[in-house]
């Protein structure tokens, strides 16, 4: 009789260090879900960006007065960019989790050997692509309504895209946490939009009455708005230093968090 070889059941594949394939996969993944529906993820938002210019620069052509020696339209625009930075890259990752969860598609991200860690730098990259993205085309729509000098690059790039990583991974939180399409439209209308609003885009904050002006001063979104147009105008409002440090300590621990929903399985495995 021959021996019976023991039967070793199949193991998973075990990677060594970062899964450069599995990340890869999953980021592709993200970013050709919003490419596939370009004129509802790329165009719409210009079109808002370009009908707010229409409101806030052309309708008030003259009235305006600049600001710090800047033209209206000059100091708005990199608010809007701003804007369209933010609203996608919060959009893509709430509602890629969201509707993963709602169609039974978790498993696709789950069961393969993908770590917390690959899983939220896929996501959370896959967001900041679409956000910076959408800032780009926003950028050359609204060229012919403002002069946007490149005035400080360091701040344009650091700004845009941390703002877009922070809201990428805000949005992975929101997605984990909305159990439906209603928890999440309570995170943009009474978060997102509140926040991005009082932020200084469309007017100076210093201009407000108390208490609202000291408050201003505790939204981050003002401090990425600010750091951004600073880039252009090469005037900012605040302290660049505070506004570095606070949004790379909103990207440190927006990632910890992430992690740790993640790891832990928050709302994914139940």
């Amino acid at each position: 009789m021959p021996a019976v070889e023991a039967v070793i059941p199949p193991q998973p594949r075990d990677y060594h260090g970062f899964n450069w394939a599995g990340f890869r996969t999953l980021y592709l993944r993200e970013v050709r879900r919003f490419w596939k529906v370009g004129m509802q993820t790329l165009a719409a938002p210009v079109v808002t960006a370009l009908l707010y210019m229409m409101v806030f620069v052309v309708a008030v052509r003259g009235a305006a007065p600049p600001v710090h020696g800047t033209a209206f339209s000059t100091f708005v625009a990199p608010g809007l960019i701003m804007m369209q930075i933010l609203n996608n890259a919060f959009a893509n990752s709430s509602s890629s989790l969201l509707q993963s969860k709602f169609n039974g598609l978790i498993g696709d991200f789950l069961t393969p050997p993908l770590s917390p860690l690959e899983q939220v730098s896929a996501f959370a990259l896959g967001a900041a692509t679409r956000g910076v993205l959408v800032g780009a085309v926003t950028w050359l729509a609204v060229l012919p309504f403002a002069s946007l000098p490149i005035v400080h690059l360091w701040a344009i790039l650091y700004f845009g895209i941390a703002a877009a990583l922070i809201l990428g991974m805000l949005g992975i939180m929101a997605g984990l946490w909305a159990e439906k399409f209603d928890h999440m439209a309570v995170v943009t209308n009474f978060v997102i939009m509140p926040l991005t609003f009082l932020s200084g885009t469309f007017y100076l904050v210093d201009r407000l009455p108390e208490p609202f002006r000291t408050a201003s001063h505790y939204n981050p979104f003002f401090y990425l708005i600010d750091g951004f147009r600073y880039g252009f105008i090469g005037h900012a409002e605040s302290s660049l230093l505070v506004g570095v440090t606070m949004t790379g300590g909103l990207v440190a621990a927006f990632a910890f968090a992430c992690l740790w929903m993640f790891e832990t399985g928050y709302k994914l495995k139940t």
